[in-house]
């Protein structure tokens, strides 16, 4: 009998609390959602034709990267319903989610590891972001942030990209997501004034043509050493007298088969990057390696350490930069470091070259810079005043 008195009094308090609770979305209509943003209609009828707006009915908390309709070409592939997998992120992401992302990046599951069709983590897209944008990175493309479209919390959270992303799938990667620039690499480097060296043995070699043809697909990023850059190469490094072929290697060995814009290389990832000289030569050669170094992109050839000084163009799907050094592989100048400053009659020595990833180590740490020895008289000398000083 208590019983039966208590529940009535409860039961009021227990249907309260349940119509407090917000009530669950049944089903995503995607094709609804996107209805009422006009400028998408092309990406929206993607996703219908190929069945990927069906197949986001029944899932939740996700972000969906769009492209407006005139920055959209489509690839015309058999793969293209992967391609929209690709662009689904498998979590809830909103603008302040993305301005929170670490310096390293954030790697994020899409709808197309789902399917056991992508190996590893090439089903997974990089996020970074710097002062100026947010990049969503693929193995074959980088697409950025153009702006917030629509969120749900935390259900579905919309963005708008400057272009579609394409996965790490050879049929997929060879098909242009967007028209070739054309670019004429020659001109744009003799306009810039301070390439006249590079331009000219760009054009010798031959491989001007091969670089243009690579502006298509993934892309190019090119690093270009100064005129003052040749001038200061000493005549030990003998650049100019390597034999045709590889002098056309040296050249590859500058340019990245991918188009990474500056905010991306100031926050790339991966550090360790092939060149069109790797390709050609076998995996694990003639790579690059690019970090952060005071303020600015440093590029280390394990013998050589240039900076990017310039922006020479930079237009999707081509970066140029200027670079203060050339970069010499350590394949065909030795595996020591190369002063390349020349000597001057006063003034402060110039800084050491940095040494190749694999010299270095605790022990070069501490001798680095100059400093050697000295710097560890120094700690000692102050530990043992230290020292001193407490037991008297």
């Amino acid at each position: 009998m208590a019983l039966s008195i208590f529940i009535p009094h409860i039961a009021p308090t227990i249907l309260f609390y349940f119509l407090l609770l917000p009530s669950p979305i049944s089903s995503l209509n995607i094709t609804l959602l996107l209805s009422s943003y006009p400028s998408f209609s092309d990406f929206n009828s993607l996703l219908s034709s190929t069945g990927i707006a069906a197949d986001l009915a029944a899932r939740s908390s996700l972000t969906l990267l769009a492209v407006p309709n005139h920055l959209l070409r489509a690839p015309s592939s058999p793969n293209l319903a992967d391609v929209l997998r690709y662009h689904v992120l498998l979590e809830y992401l909103s603008l302040p989610d993305l301005r929170r992302i670490p310096p390293a990046g954030k790697l994020v599951a899409t709808l197309l590891q789902t399917t056991g069709r992508a190996a590893a983590n090439s089903g997974s897209v990089n996020i970074t972001i710097d002062a100026n944008s947010i990049t969503f990175h693929s193995p074959a493309s980088n697409a950025t942030l153009i702006s917030p479209i629509k969120t749900l919390p935390y259900n579905i959270s919309i963005l708008s990209l400057n272009s579609l992303l394409i996965p790490a799938d050879p049929d997929l990667a060879a098909s242009e997501t967007r028209p070739p620039l054309g670019l004429n690499i020659t001109s744009t480097l003799i306009n810039g004034h301070d390439f006249n060296v590079a331009a000219a043995m760009l054009a010798a070699s031959g491989v001007i043509s091969e670089f243009e043809a690579d502006e298509g697909g993934a892309g190019i990023t090119m690093f270009v050493p100064t005129d003052e850059a040749f001038a200061d190469l000493p005549p030990s490094a003998k650049f100019q007298s390597l034999a045709a072929d590889r002098k056309a290697a040296a050249l590859r060995f500058h340019v990245l088969h991918s188009y990474y814009p500056l905010g991306s290389l100031e926050s790339i990832v991966n550090p360790v990057q092939p060149t069109l000289a790797t390709e050609q030569n076998g995996a694990g050669s003639f790579t690059l390696n690019i970090s952060r170094v005071n303020g600015s992109v440093g590029i280390d050839t394990g013998i050589v350490l240039a900076s990017v000084t310039q922006t020479v163009f930079d237009q999707n799907p081509v970066a140029i930069f200027g670079v203060s050094r050339v970069l010499l592989p350590r394949e065909f100048f030795g595996r020591d470091p190369i002063d390349l400053y020349k000597p001057s009659g006063g003034g402060a020595p110039p800084p050491d070259i940095a040494m190749s990833p694999e010299n270095y180590g605790p022990a070069n740490h501490l001798s680095a810079g100059g400093a050697g020895g000295g710097g560890v008289g120094v700690f000692w000398g102050l530990w043992c005043t230290v020292i001193f000083y407490f037991l008297n």
